[in-house]
């Protein structure tokens, strides 16, 4: 095993996303291929399930879509490693990554699962576009309720008069 998968294991671990962003991009590796793909494809994962579960997060985190594509043709499940205290959905919709939080509604990837604080993915989702605000949080938000996503997780109001109309809809078309 080489040095760079014990230090991306320990990233996992660790919730080090952002400093591992270089081993999920697409062409990190060889032939087009992320270094964390390569690595599954060659086994060294078979021994680092929750790392791996982690790694699928991660790609999350990052809006990785290709890395998430090829791990859930593997057979991981959407659901994503919680290491950091947050599931796949819940770092994909509060970052705005709405193209990986789509491929994880697909896969049924769980709405309702609770965070380190308590919060469901559109409760995470909401929080984050109220007090971190980056682009594609609302068209996020917008995805998760129409997937059914629980409403009354969220406490209104919000503080964010736009948020809170949203969330009020009956429909959403």
């Amino acid at each position: 095993m080489d040095d760079a998968f014990d230090t991306a294991l320990s990233g996992l671990r660790n919730g080090d996303f952002s400093r591992l962003a270089p081993l999920f991009a697409a062409g990190g590796g060889t032939v087009g291929r992320s270094r964390i793909v390569e690595w599954h494809a060659q086994g060294l994962f078979l021994e680092h399930p929750a790392e791996l579960a982690e790694a699928l997060t991660c790609a999350c985190f990052l809006g990785e879509r290709e890395t998430l594509e090829y791990l859930l043709a593997q057979g991981l499940a959407p659901s994503g490693g919680s290491l950091s205290g947050m599931s796949a959905a819940h770092v994909a919709a509060s970052r705005g990554h709405v193209d990986v939080l789509r491929v994880l509604l697909r896969h049924g990837a769980p709405l309702e699962v609770r965070n380190m604080y308590g919060g469901t993915v559109l409760a995470q989702a909401v929080w984050s576009a109220v007090h971190q605000p980056m682009a594609g949080q609302r068209a996020a938000i917008e995805e998760l309720v129409r997937a059914g996503a629980n409403r009354r997780e969220v406490e209104l109001p919000t503080g964010d008069a736009e948020l809170d109309a949203l969330l009020s809809r009956r429909e959403l078309g």
